[in-house]
C-alpha cells in the first residue's frame, strides 16, 4: 500500500504530500491509519453479524440496542480518558494501550455465551475504541508538518473506510463457509489481529518532539499538565464550541446512519439496503469523501471544509427523506451520502490539534471529540421521539438539520488555524 502511494504522488496530484514526508512521518501515518482502519473493522462486525449474534445468545431488539449503544457510550468516555494520559504518559504509549484493548475485547466477544457477557465485553471494548482515535490523532497532528498536517491526518481517517469494506469481505465469506454461530465467534475472534500492531508502534514510532519539548520545559518548572485548563477563562470558550462542533458532526451521522435504513426500507420498500452492492457505493463514497475532505483541509481551509460537508451531509439527508427513489437511484444516492456524512469527520483531527496547546492537547482533544460522542449517542433517541410527531422522514431531517447547523455555527465562531505551527507550551 504504501508503495502504491508512492507511485500516485509521483504522478503530482493530490497524494503528491506524501513523498515529502519523512520516514519517521511515513511510519507515525502507517501505524495510525492502521490502527483506525482496525478500530474501524472491529466497530462494523457487530452490525454486520447482528442477526446470527441475537439468534445464538437469544436477543431480543432492546438487547441488541443497548448493545450498540453501550459500546457508543463508553467510546467517549474512553477518549476523554486516553485524551487524557496522553498529556501524562505519552501519545505512543496510549496508542499502544488502546489497541491493545480494543482488540483483547473484541477477542472475547468471540467467547460470550450470553447477553450479560457480550454487552459487558462489548461496552469494554468501547474504551480501547474511543481511546485509539484520541492518541492516535493527536500523535499525527503533532508529527506532521503543518502544510500537510490536514491531508495526512484526514487520510488516516480514511482507512476507516478500508477497515469497514475488510469487515464486510471477511463477513460474506465466514458467514458462507461456516455455520451461523461459528461464521459471527471467529469474526470478533479475528480481532485480535490489531494487537500485532502494537509491535510495529513499539519499534518504529516515536514520541513528536513538541510534546518531549514540552513534558521538558513542564518539568523544568515543576507543573505537570493539568486537563482542567481547558476550563480556564482563557480556552473556555474554545473548549466549548469545539464540543458545539463534534456534537454537531456526530449527531447528524448518527441520526441519519441509524433511522434512514429503516425508514427507506418501510416506507420506501427499498429492497438493496443491506446489499453487498449498496455497502460496496455507500464505502467507496465514504473512503472518496475522507480523502477529498482531507485534501480540501489544506487547500481551503478548515472552516470552510466543515461548512462545505455540513451543508453536502444536510442535502443528501433531505433527498434520501424526501424525494421518491426507485432502488437503481438509492444504489447512485449511496455515493454522496457516504462522501458527505463521512468526509466531514477529515477535518476533525487537524482542526481539534490546531485550536489547543500542546501541554494539554490530548485531553482537549479527547474531551471536545468525545463529548460529541456521547451527547450524539441520544440522538436516535430524539428521532424516535420527535418521529411521534413528525412521521420518521421529518425527524431525521430535524436532527439532520439541527447537527449539521451547529457545524456551520461553530466553523463560523472559531478561528482558522489552516498552517499553524505548533509550538512546546
Amino acid at each position: 500500500m504504501s508503495k502504491t502511494l508512492e507511485v500516485l504522488a509521483a504522478r503530482e496530484g493530490p497524494a503528491a504530500w506524501y513523498t515529502e514526508l519523512s520516514s519517521g512521518e511515513k511510519r507515525t501515518f502507517w501505524a495510525c491509519a492502521l490502527g483506525w482502519g482496525l478500530d474501524g473493522f472491529d466497530v462494523q462486525i457487530y452490525g454486520l453479524a447482528l442477526a446470527a449474534i441475537a439468534a445464538t445468545l437469544a436477543l431480543n431488539s432492546t438487547q441488541s440496542g443497548w448493545i450498540a449503544t453501550a459500546t457508543l457510550f463508553t467510546s467517549a468516555f474512553g477518549g476523554w480518558i486516553a485524551g487524557l494520559l496522553a498529556d501524562r504518559i505519552g501519545r505512543v504509549r496510549m496508542l499502544q494501550i488502546s489497541v491493545a484493548w480494543f482488540a483483547v475485547f473484541t477477542f472475547l466477544c468471540g467467547f460470550a455465551q450470553n447477553f450479560g457477557q457480550f454487552f459487558a465485553f462489548r461496552a469494554l471494548m468501547g474504551f480501547g475504541f474511543g481511546g485509539e482515535w484520541a492518541a492516535g490523532a493527536v500523535l499525527m497532528g503533532e508529527v506532521i508538518a503543518p502544510r500537510h498536517r490536514g491531508k495526512a491526518v484526514g487520510a488516516v481517517q480514511g482507512a476507516w473506510a478500508i477497515g469497514w469494506a475488510v469487515a464486510v469481505i471477511a463477513s460474506t465469506a465466514l458467514f458462507d463457509s461456516l455455520s451461523p454461530e461459528a461464521a459471527w465467534r471467529t469474526l470478533f475472534m479475528l480481532g485480535i489481529l490489531p494487537a500485532l500492531l502494537i509491535f510495529f508502534i513499539r519499534r518504529f514510532v516515536k514520541e513528536p518532539p513538541v510534546f518531549k519539548e514540552t513534558q521538558q520545559n513542564l518539568a523544568n518548572a515543576g507543573r505537570r499538565s493539568n486537563f482542567l485548563e481547558i476550563f480556564s477563562p482563557s480556552m473556555l470558550w474554545t473548549t466549548v464550541l469545539a464540543c458545539v462542533l463534534t456534537t454537531g458532526a456526530q449527531c447528524g451521522y448518527y441520526a441519519i446512519a441509524t433511522w434512514l435504513p429503516k425508514f427507506l426500507a418501510a416506507e420506501r420498500k427499498i429492497t438493496i439496503l443491506g446489499s453487498a452492492g449498496y455497502l460496496g457505493v455507500l464505502i467507496v463514497g465514504s473512503f472518496i469523501g475522507y480523502l477529498t475532505a482531507a485534501y480540501l483541509a489544506d487547500r481551503i481551509g478548515r472552516r470552510a471544509n466543515f461548512i462545505l460537508f455540513a451543508v453536502g451531509s444536510l442535502v443528501a439527508a433531505v433527498a434520501y427523506t424526501q424525494i421518491p427513489v426507485s432502488n437503481e437511484v438509492m444504489l447512485v444516492l449511496g455515493f454522496p451520502l457516504g462522501f458527505f456524512a463521512s468526509g466531514i469527520f477529515s477535518g476533525m483531527g487537524p482542526f481539534l490539534t490546531e485550536l489547543f496547546p500542546t501541554r494539554v492537547r490530548g485531553s482537549a482533544q479527547g474531551f471536545a471529540y468525545n463529548f460529541g460522542r456521547g451527547v450524539a449517542s441520544f440522538s436516535p433517541v430524539a428521532v424516535g421521539a420527535i418521529a411521534g410527531t413528525l412521521q420518521l422522514g421529518g425527524a431525521i431531517g430535524v436532527l439532520a438539520a439541527l447537527g449539521y447547523g451547529l457545524v456551520i455555527i461553530a466553523a463560523l465562531l472559531l478561528p482558522e488555524t489552516k498552517g499553524r505551527v505548533l509550538t512546546a507550551q
